[in-house]
């Protein structure tokens, strides 16, 4: 089936109309009607090739939300009419130890919702900035959301389960005090969810003026880390640390605000490394630097639960198709709160 999209022929190129195939839905399939699709800061580093390995055409979008129009003859859980989502994983081996315990995320053989090998024409996944997507049936996600909540919902499949994941792991929860680095597409989720667990939330910004912002997202405490007496104020107390900065920056002032044992995790994907941390602010408290990267289906399905019981969906502002590029441009200013989404309706015009 021929369908409308919006992908980059090379990295120096804009995005713009294409026309794309996808695969007739097969025993095990879900073909669903995208209805929104948010856009990552991932998107943009694959699409302009600031990550190695970017195959051309490419269609960015792994924050997928819509209805089933079509489902394959061995289907059971999903039928025509479900609201559904797809995140950041269309396939992976299915037979290592990390999908039976599913975390599919950690497979060697995992398949990106865009940019993935795949037998699929042209040869590699094509992702959510699109007007349809088959799936098969153990990648999809069931959406609890009300439906006008869903276009906020789109982002909770990446930039949801990428905080959701790591605060689970590291058990985060009422007693903790949890330090969130950056107020974006990412932090903005986990000031929520964190909130929501039942920790108390110191949010990290560079900027006074999100002061307010994050307070409004469920922060109990807001420090502007630029300030050396207030980051001085919270020196040794902190349980954890979810860092969700995409670019790089000195780890060291944050490695002081952990107590002993304390762990910071990196989210945030810069597109240049961070300058290395020195041991010694590690090894004097036991701390440890961690990194978490999305979540397996079975964790994402949790996430979707947890959020749609406790009322949370991202922050977005929502754009036409033929906005993307301006988005873009957006984005790497921080001239977003806090999440673009498509309307992937606009496809159509």
């Amino acid at each position: 089936m021929t369908i409308k999209a919006y992908g980059a022929h090379a990295g120096h190129l804009p995005l713009e109309p294409l026309d794309i195939t996808r695969r007739a839905p097969g025993a095990h399939d879900v073909r669903i009607d995208i209805a929104y699709c948010g856009v990552c800061h991932s998107d943009l580093h694959t699409v302009r090739a600031e990550w190695a390995g970017t195959r051309y055409p490419c269609v960015p979008g792994h924050e997928i939300v819509g209805r089933v129009s079509a489902v394959g003859a061995d289907v059971s859980g999903h039928q025509v009419g479900d609201l559904v989502g797809v995140g950041c994983i269309v396939d992976s081996c299915r037979h290592c130890a990390d999908c039976d315990e599913g975390l599919e995320n950690y497979c060697d053989h995992m398949v990106g919702t865009y940019n993935g090998q795949t037998r699929d024409a042209p040869g590699h996944t094509l992702g959510g900035y699109s007007q349809q997507i088959v799936v098969h049936e153990r990648y999809v996600l069931r959406i609890r959301h009300p439906e006008e909540q869903l276009a906020a919902v789109a982002p909770l499949l990446c930039a949801g389960i990428t905080t959701y994941s790591p605060l689970r792991h590291w058990n985060v929860g009422p007693g903790h005090k949890v330090g969130v680095v950056g107020i974006g597409g990412l932090g903005h989720m986990g000031i929520k969810l964190a909130h929501a667990m039942g920790a108390h939330v110191v949010a990290f910004t560079t900027s006074e003026s999100k002061r307010e912002a994050a307070r409004a997202l469920g922060a109990h405490e807001v420090v502007v880390s630029r300030d050396a007496d207030e980051m001085a104020a919270h020196a040794k107390s902190l349980d954890f640390i979810l860092n969700t900065v995409a670019a790089p920056h000195d780890l060291n002032a944050f490695f002081a605000l952990l107590k002993r044992d304390g762990t910071m995790t990196l989210v945030g994907a810069p597109a240049s490394p961070h300058p290395s941390p020195e041991v010694f602010g590690l090894i004097m408290k036991r701390r440890s630097l961690a990194g978490s990267m999305i979540g397996g289906i079975p964790e994402t399905q949790e996430m979707l639960d947890f959020c749609a019981q406790h009322g949370i969906v991202a922050d977005i502002e929502m754009i036409r198709a033929d906005q993307i590029n301006a988005a873009y441009e957006r984005m790497l200013k921080g001239d977003v709160k806090y999440r673009f989404v498509i309307d992937c309706a606009s496809l159509a015009a």
